[in-house]
């Protein structure tokens, strides 16, 4: 191909995502059985379609405002301060967004002036670093360790900070680790976040699917409601991947920033989209449970399997994704997803993709039924016992 001046230089240097390259390759490969899509395998529950197409038989097929249909903001209100007590005002404290996604790209751009840093936690969903740079930031990078179950530890987010930090982006439950912070955890990062005036940009999309603790929302921390922005939506814990619907809240400040931000880029969230999320919110709390309990044990079985045949995971305490080591095998992460891949046609997502701390590592998701994951354990052990 040949290269032309019209294409910017942000962009030409910036990575293709790794975990789509890892599919497309995966693609091509008959009889998989991948471990690779980080989505619900559960189908979008009938409630919520049935709302979104009663809206369309209804005629709602307008623009709504900006920031999301009134009704939907009050019930997101509702639910933020039952589920999480936390407080935000449907008025000027909430914008419903084109999944969480849209929200991240939105509050990087409102907060970023040219060249400010950004304290990314990683390993971390791999847009996090490439949306600072989009927003004209600088993303610095912190790695985690399986030593201290892939959580940040204030001693080095202490180390990270310089005069030009803006803000941390952090995730919990954590894509790929699963990691979840706890109170503890959130309040020990808390006061070093306002002892540095910082925002904190916290993604907590998986917070619904959580196991062995309750969860703690970054903005309920004393001292955090105003500087958090706190990034959810419905494509987890509701089963909503493909509706691309999720919200922000932040203080009036920042989210008239982001709103603007929004009016220019997007317009609104799709309406029919908004009208399920509605419903979800009023009625649909039975089937995230279900779901839930379902990928409890999932987890369990898929955990436990990783450890007895060798190699050692964590638990994870939220989200669907396993994170075990392959270090035993002196295999790279790359090199051991390519070779299972080719060899007992098992799609995994290589750790060194997610950033620091990812080496070593796969991300294998449990968002997959029983017998795939039974099948997936036994090609793999198949496959270390075979290369050892």
């Amino acid at each position: 191909m040949i290269k032309t001046k019209y294409v910017s230089d942000t962009a030409r240097n910036m990575k293709p995502s790794g975990i789509r390259k890892f599919f497309d390759l995966a693609s091509g490969v008959e009889g998989v059985v991948s471990l690779g899509v980080g989505e619900p395998d559960f189908v979008t529950p009938w409630r919520y379609r049935e709302a979104a197409i009663n809206s369309l038989e209804e005629g709602y097929t307008s623009y709504t405002a900006n920031a999301g249909m009134m009704q939907l903001r009050e019930e997101i209100a509702s639910y933020m301060k039952r589920r999480f007590q936390v407080n935000y005002s449907p008025d000027n404290q909430i914008i419903v967004t084109v999944g969480a996604s849209q929200a991240l790209d939105i509050a990087l751009r409102a907060i970023l002036n040219p060249g400010e840093e950004v304290i990314v936690v990683e390993p971390c969903f791999v847009s996090y670093a490439p949306l600072v740079v989009m927003a004209g930031g600088k993303a610095v990078s912190v790695g985690t360790t399986k030593e201290s179950d892939f959580k940040l530890l204030p001693q080095q987010l202490e180390a990270a900070i310089t005069p030009n930090t803006k803000a941390i982006m952090i995730c919990s439950p954590n894509n790929p680790t699963g990691s979840q912070l706890s109170k503890d955890d959130l309040e020990a990062l808390a006061k070093i976040a306002i002892k540095h005036d910082l925002v904190v940009l916290s993604d907590e999309i998986y917070a619904e699917l959580v196991y062995d603790e309750d969860y703690t929302s970054f903005a309920s921390i004393e001292g955090m409601a105003d500087r958090t922005i706190l990034i959810s939506g419905f494509s987890k814990g509701f089963a909503m991947t493909g509706w691309r619907l999720g919200f922000v809240c932040a203080n009036e400040e920042i989210t008239a920033a982001m709103l603007k931000i929004h009016q220019y880029a997007i317009m609104c969230a799709p309406t029919a989209a908004q009208h399920a999320a509605l419903e979800a919110l009023r009625y649909g709390f039975d089937y995230v449970e279900e779901m839930r309990r379902s990928y409890l044990h999932r987890r369990n079985y898929l955990v436990e399997s990783f450890n007895e045949i060798g190699l050692t995971c964590h638990k994870p305490g939220g989200a669907f994704y396993a994170f075990p080591s392959i270090e035993s095998t002196g295999m790279t992460s790359e090199e051991f997803a390519e070779r299972l891949l080719l060899e007992e046609k098992v799609a995994v997502v290589p750790g060194d993709v997610f950033g620091l701390g990812g080496e070593g590592h796969i991300r294998c998701s449990y968002a997959t039924s029983m017998d795939q994951l039974r099948e997936a354990v036994t090609r793999i052990e198949r496959f270390i016992k075979k290369t050892s």
